[in-house]
């Protein structure tokens, strides 16, 4: 389980959310239509320390779904799954239904 990964300082480590490639009827999806980098917090680091030495937290929490971008972040695999390790200013915004 990827809870054994703790981040440090203002990183949060994200589980990407793969699309599905068929519709319930059955009908196969390009890989463009559904393309959308998102993904879910798995864990986050505390946050950074500013020059005046308050903490200044994490923005987003475990469980959220975000948008993250194209390119970045940096890949971890723990028990043979996928998960990437992004700084919390790299994280494009929070998705909800």
């Amino acid at each position: 389980m990827a809870k054994r990964l703790i981040p440090l300082f203002n990183r949060v480590l994200v589980e990407k959310i793969v699309p599905p490639s068929k519709t319930n009827a059955g009908i196969l999806l390009p890989e463009k239509s559904s393309k959308l980098n998102s993904g879910k917090v798995i864990a986050v680091g505390p946050g950074f320390h500013s020059k005046d030495g308050k903490l200044i937290p994490v923005a987003v929490k475990e469980g959220d779904t975000v948008l993250l971008p194209e390119y970045g972040g940096t890949e971890v695999k723990l028990d043979n799954k996928e998960y990437h390790l992004f700084r919390d200013d790299d994280i494009l915004g929070t998705l909800h239904d």
